[in-house]
């Protein structure tokens, strides 16, 4: 049924999807393939479906996994409220689980879950499966109008990972929104520079972890003292200038995207919780 690499579990049908992060929802471990077979295939009954029996077999896998422990308490709020939806959200690791826990929802056929679902919205997210995966995807997440966006700040390193080379053949999914230094924002394939150690990208990161530090030390920030950097964010965009991206993953960047965020394409302004 199933084939597991290092790095990745290929599902037949769905593409392959990143071990780690499998893990991380407790549906599985790479030390024993077959862990994840129950998990990644159709469900007799949905979970809002669930009998005496079959609910307690999920409470039962809910003690060992976030994805049933979440999904189950879930469906029990969206049956107690008809008319509610939901959004998934997350930061890097979290918002690789953000993505991972409709796809999940997506393999074991969680229809009417899944239509419940309002949007999700990643932020500084890394890459979890490949084409095939976007493409097993895509139905559930842009019925009738696209519900998956992830947020890029500028040379942030970790959605540039794990890499979309020969070898690894991870690819993003879902509509990107990059937001620049300046916190300009617009609508991407992908990121400017999906291979983080491409060569022809060095000099210009390393320029904007120069321009970004000065900005961190400036004492009249325009937009305000509220927005004043702490010494740890400091002190990370001083390691930026040895490893341009990772001061870009703070989570202060991406606050600041939502909160100083300007529209670089007017297509920004269809992004709302209607």
């Amino acid at each position: 049924m199933t084939s597991i690499d290092f790095s990745w579990f290929e599902v037949p049908n769905v593409g392959k999807l990143h071990v780690g992060y499998l893990e991380c929802m407790g549906i599985g471990t790479r030390s024993d393939a077959s862990s994840f077979e129950s998990h990644l295939q159709k469900r007799d009954k949905n979970f809002f479906q669930l009998d005496a029996e079959s609910e307690k077999e999920s409470l039962r896998k809910a003690n060992k996994s976030a994805y049933y422990l979440v999904a189950i308490k879930l469906s029990n709020l969206l049956k107690e409220n008809p008319n509610a939806k939901f959004v998934v959200t997350g930061h890097s690791l979290g918002g690789a689980l953000a993505i991972i826990f409709p796809t999940l929802l997506a393999i074991q056929d969680e229809v009417e879950m899944l239509q419940r679902l309002l949007g999700v919205y990643t932020f500084g997210q890394p890459r979890i499966g490949d084409v095939q995966l976007g493409k097993f995807m895509e139905p559930h997440l842009h019925n009738p109008v696209a519900k998956y966006f992830r947020v890029v700040y500028s040379d942030d390193i970790v959605p540039r990972l794990p890499f979309n080379d020969k070898a690894f053949h991870y690819k993003h999914f879902g509509e990107c929104i990059y937001y620049d230094r300046q916190y300009l924002g617009q609508f991407k394939e992908d990121v400017p520079n999906p291979n983080y150690f491409d060569m022809k990208y060095i000099f210009p990161m390393r320029l904007r972890a120069v321009l970004e530090l000065m900005r961190s030390l400036k004492e009249d920030f325009t937009p305000g003292s509220e927005y004043k950097e702490t010494t740890l964010c400091k002190g990370l965009r001083l390691m930026g200038l040895l490893l341009p991206g990772i001061a870009s993953h703070n989570p202060v960047n991406y606050v600041n995207c939502v909160r100083l965020g300007r529209e670089k394409a007017a297509r920004l302004t269809s992004i709302t919780l209607s």
